[in-house]
Formats: C-alpha cells, structure tokens, sequence
C-alpha cells in the first residue's frame, strides 16, 4: 500500500491532478506512471472546455529579467488552487509565458484586450495601404480584414506562435496545460520593460 500511495503523490506533484483520479489512472494503467499521465492528459483534453468557467483567483506573479538586465517581464498567470500555483509545471509554463514575452513583444493578452480606437487606426492604416496599391475598392474590406488577423497574430500573446514550439500557439499551449493538470488557468496580465523604450 505504501508503494501505491507513494506513486499517487508522485502522479499528483507531475499533473496536479485529484487523488480519485491519479489513483484510477494508476489502476488503469498498472502502475506505471507515465502512461497515467498519458492517461490523465487524454482525459483531461476532453474536460479543458468545460474548466473554462471556473474561478481562478490563486496562481503566481512572477518576473524573468534577460541576461544582461536590457529586458524585463512581470506576468500574473492564474489558476483555481494554490495546490497547482506550487506544481513545478505550472511553473515552467509561467516562466516559459515570461520568456515568449520577453522575445516576441506582445502588447496585449488576447485580441479582446485591444483598444477599438487602435483597431480603428490600424483598418485606417491597412485601406489606405490597400488605396496605395491601386486595388479596387471592392476588395478593401478582406485586405484590411487580413492584415488585421496579422496584427493580432503579432499583437496578442494567446496568438503568438509559440518560440519554443512554433506549429503551437500560445492558447492552444494554454489549453494543453489546463487539460495536463486539470485546472482552469487565465493568463491575466503582463507588463515588458524594454531599457531606454519609453
């Protein structure tokens, strides 16, 4: 017995998943630990939907300052226990947030987060791009529409490919480690400090 409660303490620190769960996973899976994270991964992809709506007022404030001290990056990401905010993973994803910020200079969390009025100037900039070339003014609108799409794929950190992983974007990123240790997670804010950027 001392075995198997030792391997869903090791199963919990690696997912931060419940004690039910890593002890079915275990079962399930003879033991082995790594295919019950497998399994709990598997499981948990199909219920990350639904753990959108849950509260997340615990998680970490943490900050990355780039060798040589000409970058800095404060983020506050959340989750809904303080059991996750000390799990190691969750910790790497945070660090891993900071890192993605630090490198591909967001502005915004997610395209909501963007001012109309900057979304405004940007159509305004985009058709009068789209005037300059000569295009007709028929096809305005899915140039500026294009264009915009790639502002926020620029702009907003849950659209940025993902630095260490390009083919993934930072919400599916998010999603993966919300179906992995099997808690809604918000990334809440940030602020970059770049030295002498006003």
């Amino acid at each position: 017995m001392a075995g198997s409660s030792q391997l869903v303490k090791e199963l919990r620190e690696k997912t931060g998943a419940g004690i039910l769960d890593c002890q079915k996973a275990l079962t399930e899976n003879g033991n082995d630990v790594e295919k019950a994270i497998d399994y709990l991964r598997q499981r948990g992809l199909a219920t990350a939907a639904q753990k959108a709506g849950r509260e997340t007022n615990q998680g970490l404030i943490h900050s990355y300052i780039h060798m040589g001290g000409k970058i800095g990056v404060l983020i506050e990401v959340n989750c809904e226990t303080d059991f996750v905010a000390r799990n190691e993973e969750f910790k790497s994803f945070v660090n891993d947030l900071a890192l993605q910020i630090a490198a591909a200079k967001p502005s915004f969390v997610k395209r909501e987060d963007v001012p109309s009025d900057v979304a405004d100037k940007e159509k305004s900039i985009y058709e009068g791009q789209a005037k300059e070339m000569g295009k007709p003014p028929a096809a305005w609108p899915k140039i500026v529409e294009g264009k915009l799409e790639k502002f926020y794929q620029e702009n907003c950190l849950l659209e940025q490919s993902f630095i260490k992983d390009p083919a993934v974007t930072i919400k599916d990123l998010l999603a993966q480690k919300v179906a992995k240790i099997g808690e809604n997670m918000n990334i809440r804010r940030f602020t970059r400090y770049q030295l002498g950027e006003a």
